[in-house]
């Protein structure tokens, strides 16, 4: 029996997801607000250790940019430009250094080749239309009963949820270069190494979060399909 969009029985299957996902966004909320109040002690700035760092790899040629909103820090492969937040650019907190950091990690990804974070760029693409346009599929396959829309749907989501997943290795990878471009090229203090890892540990919730929902509502939409044969 079919119960409607939104009102079947199996949106029991995102209720965890749901949970670890606001579990997740407190963790990341709380470590990033209680070590942005802990200035570094050599009192470099979120911008300072980027521009260090990128130095340090040759990457002399890829430039920081101020990028408008909250904790909106990332690395654009495309036009090879690294934006960091005001929060971090200007800050010269543990937090903000370690966001930086992890950016730098993306930037040298990229330089390096680095296997999974290709993967992730070369799907991009299909998986930011894929997440828009798979729904309009599913609804109208479960609107008009036509079961090769939902299909197309799902195979346009399955997309979306391998984004997901290699996004982990990536975002994992660059936290771990993060901690070690800080303590190998002295910007940090070893003792202060600790709170700027669980920031981008906390960071890293987010994204096992995220990859969660998706895979459990791909499961979703799979249990709905098999209702319908």
């Amino acid at each position: 029996m079919y119960y409607g969009y939104g009102l079947d029985p199996t949106m029991i299957l995102l209720i965890p997801a749901i949970v670890f996902a606001l579990y997740a966004q407190s963790k990341v909320t709380s470590a990033f607000y209680k070590y942005s109040r802990m200035r570094n002690s050599y009192g470099h700035s979120g911008y300072q250790v980027a521009r260090r760092l990128l130095d340090a790899h040759g990457l002399h040629d890829v430039p920081i940019e101020l990028a408008p909103g909250r904790l909106s820090d990332h690395y654009d492969p495309r036009k090879r430009i690294l934006r960091l937040s005001q929060e971090v650019y200007n800050s010269n907190s543990l937090a903000a250094v370690g966001v930086a950091a992890h950016e730098c990690g993306h930037a040298i990804q990229h330089q390096e080749g680095y296997a999974p974070l290709q993967v992730r760029n070369a799907i991009a693409p299909v998986a930011s239309i894929g997440s828009q346009a798979a729904w309009l599929f599913i609804m109208g396959g479960l609107l008009i009963g036509f079961t090769g829309l939902f299909d197309i749907g799902i195979l346009l989501f399955t997309v979306v949820v391998a984004f997901q997943i290699i996004t982990l290795p990536v975002e994992f990878n660059a936290s771990g270069r993060a901690i070690a471009l800080l303590e190998g090229q002295g910007l940090v203090p070893v003792n202060e190494l600790g709170p700027a890892k669980k920031v981008l540990d906390a960071a890293a919730l987010t994204y096992v979060a995220a990859t969660v929902s998706a895979i459990l509502q791909l499961v979703r939409l799979l249990v709905l399909r098999g209702r319908r044969d």
